[in-house]
């Protein structure tokens, strides 16, 4: 670890990692909002006892299953993206392309979930900002791995 890496609010790389960070985790519980959301208003509950509490029933529909999936595939991202773009702090990253990476991943992950549970666009667009997150992922990975892993 870089000895002038500063755990402070002054440090403006971290603030915008502390802000993406709380941003993608409310968006994951949004998700999880709009599947319960959709799950009430169908009346279909995954379970036997939550269909006989709730007086409806078993099953699934599209609606239902678009989110959950965009859920499953915020699960399946966003964790990483929040390891590695913290570890890429470490690597003292120019603060513009730090931010343009933060944002613009936070900015893929909302279009993503909007295109695919909200308002379902014909792809490529789910593809792409499921895409553009994924680049910036691998991109930081990688400049982890060559800044860590390099002979010093």
């Amino acid at each position: 670890m870089s000895e002038s890496f500063e755990f402070s609010r002054n440090n403006e790389l971290l603030a915008l990692y502390a802000k993406n960070a709380s941003i993608l985790v409310f968006k994951i519980f949004g998700v999880t909002a709009l599947t319960a959301r959709a799950r009430f208003a169908t009346r279909k509950f995954p379970s036997i006892e939550d269909a006989k509490a709730l007086n409806g029933s078993v099953g699934t529909d599209d609606k239902i299953e678009r989110r959950r999936r965009a859920h499953l595939n915020d699960l399946e991202n966003i964790p990483s993206f929040l390891c590695i773009s913290f570890l890429y702090l470490l690597t003292e990253p120019e603060p513009e392309v730090a931010k343009t990476l933060f944002w613009t991943y936070t900015g893929a992950r909302v279009i993503h979930t909007l295109v695919y549970a909200v308002k379902p666009v014909p792809q490529p667009a789910r593809a792409l900002s499921f895409g553009v997150g994924l680049g910036i992922t691998c991109y930081m990975a990688g400049k982890v791995l060559i800044h860590f892993c390099s002979p010093k």
